[in-house]
């Protein structure tokens, strides 16, 4: 084979096995660096359907193949949102390539205004692009790329992967409601305790805070093992 062809083959496969990098903002940083240390306190049995997640991702990047996940909750309200958008942040930062999360509900309602600020809070820029009943909104992690435009929606809206896609159940209620998600090539469930509990409480800030935490923290455990 001549030189120029087989540097040419290189490049193309440097091109489609990598991607850059991009600049996190520093909240975001200092929450993944506390993530990385507590792996540990990781329950093993939902670390084992986080490892179940891991290796959907990675069979699909050893593929060559894009990676679509679909994080499901009843309302498309809070943990999904939340699971949504803590694993493009665990994409990016592993980078892990042509991966892209999705969420969305049995129905649709809104993307709750308290889970939208516990977002802020762990360090998200997120703007309401839209009003109404259901606003859209725009959630950065960095000032690089495009953001993440969040709303509430059915899982399978329009927007939304329709086959060979992986279903993340974030709550109990959609598990248990949605026994079979169609399309779906992995269907795993993590379920959350909903945050939504303590609305109106004392709890309220603290609840919504350690659920935006523990999700993240299993996300990023679980691309954490991703051999990509």
């Amino acid at each position: 084979m001549k030189p120029f062809a087989l540097l040419l083959i290189l490049l193309c496969t440097m091109s489609f096995t990598s991607e850059k990098k991009v600049t996190l903002y520093k909240p975001i940083v200092n929450n993944i660096e506390t993530f990385t240390k507590e792996f540990d306190q990781i329950p093993e049995d939902r670390k084992k359907a986080l490892k179940k997640l891991a290796l959907f991702v990675e069979s699909k990047v050893k593929a060559g193949e894009k990676t679509e996940l679909i994080f499901i909750c009843t309302h498309n309200s809070r943990r999904s949102h939340m699971a949504q958008v803590w694993a493009q942040v665990a994409a990016a930062y592993y980078n892990v390539p042509n991966v892209t999360a999705y969420s969305g509900g049995t129905e649709a309602t809104a993307f709750n205004p308290r889970a939208v600020k516990a977002l802020e809070e762990a360090g998200f820029k997120i703007v309401k692009t839209t009003e109404g009943t259901n606003p859209v909104y725009e959630v950065r992690f960095s000032d690089e790329g495009s953001p993440i435009k969040a709303f509430s929606k059915k899982y399978d809206g329009e927007g939304n992967p329709k086959n060979g896609f992986g279903a993340i159940m974030t709550c109990a209620q959609a598990d248990k409601n949605c026994p079979v998600v169609m399309g779906a090539t992995v269907r795993i469930a993590t379920p959350y305790d909903d945050p939504k509990e303590f609305d109106g409480t004392p709890q309220e800030a603290a609840k919504y805070k350690e659920r935006v935490h523990q999700i993240g923290l299993e996300i990023f455990y679980a691309f954490s093992l991703i051999k990509a």
